[in-house]
């Protein structure tokens, strides 16, 4: 794109006003939205006054505010250029990046793309999620610790089948323990297979997003992709395979070590929890908990935090998880006064 700068004429004192050209292959529509929808969110989340006539768009306002509202416009006609439709979703995470002042580009960050099944393209929506899927590609073993939403489990399963894929492993090894709510699993009705299903559930779901499922009986069978309980791992070395720990939270620092010790030669590890999500009992401590205080300064191992903010589910779904933690934050604060008020009487 091309801008023209000159002084602002009336309006917001001290401003300016840009001219950008939008080029000529770019789809105006597809830019600013039906019926302005992106135009919309533009204006509404920079202090600006956006004009648009034909390919140019002019912009009037501070300058720090002109210069976001142009990098703004330079991202989305790059996403553009690479094929994406551009939605509202892709306009607020694009927003959100550049309030966030970061150096990566916010088009490099949702232009990703992981995998490709059956039209569908999986790539990471925020900056955390590059940064983790980043992590994944360059350290062996991985920590995704984040709210439930924030893709932590899914983006490792498509980096699983495209290392798959790729033939940079020979199998895929999926694996929960088998222990949420206080239930266990010799209470519960059914044969071994009927009572292990419900919680692996969710990982044969994100296996069908990913691959065609015809396929997926057939590598279940051979043994290239693997699903089961935790306790299935002990006594094993995993050799030249991709080993997803789902909802970590839920395992005890001795499980979490047996786990992490199963790594052999040409493995690698993603380990994925929610530490506000733990159903252990209250005599047992989580592993997930403690693990980044035991590993946190050894080479090759990488800890990597998603928050509300890279929920990708329904827009409500961030504001719960937002909620939770402020309600969370403000129980431990109430709670450390306590604690400091009886210390005191004493």
């Amino acid at each position: 794109m091309t801008n023209t700068a000159n002084p602002a004429q009336g309006g917001t004192q001290g401003g300016t006003t840009h001219t950008v050209v939008v080029p000529a292959s770019v789809n105006m529509v597809s830019l600013l939205g039906p019926g302005d929808e992106h135009l919309s969110l533009i204006e509404q989340a920079f202090e600006a006054d956006v004009h648009v006539r034909g390919n140019q768009i002019t912009l009037k306002g501070e300058a720090a505010e002109i210069a976001l509202v142009e990098r703004m416009l330079d991202e989305l006609v790059t996403i553009i250029r690479t094929g994406q439709g551009i939605t509202n979703e892709t306009v607020e995470r694009v927003i959100t990046m550049l309030r966030a002042e970061t150096t990566e580009r916010p088009a490099d960050v949702l232009s990703l793309n992981i995998l490709s099944n059956r039209g569908r393209t999986i790539r990471p929506k925020t900056l955390n999620q590059k940064r983790y899927v980043d992590a994944i590609d360059k350290h062996t073993i991985v920590f995704g610790i984040g709210p439930a939403g924030t893709g932590k489990t899914y983006l490792a399963m498509a980096k699983a089948v495209q290392a798959l894929q790729a033939k940079q492993v020979t199998r895929i090894i999926l694996t929960r323990p088998a222990v949420e709510a206080g239930e266990r699993l010799g209470f519960l009705p059914g044969t071994l297979g009927e009572k292990i299903d419900p919680y692996l559930r969710p990982l044969y779901d994100a296996l069908h997003d990913m691959l065609d499922p015809e396929t997926i009986p057939k590598l279940l069978a051979a043994g290239t992709i693997e699903v089961a309980p935790l306790a299935y791992m002990r006594g094993r070395t995993l050799n030249d395979a991709f080993i997803i720990l789902d909802e970590a939270q839920n395992t005890s620092p001795e499980q979490m070590k047996m786990f992490l010790t199963r790594l052999g030669f040409g493995s690698k590890i993603v380990v994925t929890g929610d530490i506000t999500q733990v159903d252990l009992p209250n005599t047992i401590k989580s592993g997930l908990r403690v693990v980044e205080g035991i590993l946190d300064d050894v080479e090759d191992i990488s800890f990597n935090r998603l928050t509300s903010h890279d929920v990708v589910r329904h827009r409500l779904v961030g504001k719960i998880v937002a909620a939770y933690e402020d309600f969370d934050a403000r129980s431990e604060s109430d709670a450390d006064k306590v604690r400091e008020h009886r210390g005191q009487r004493r």
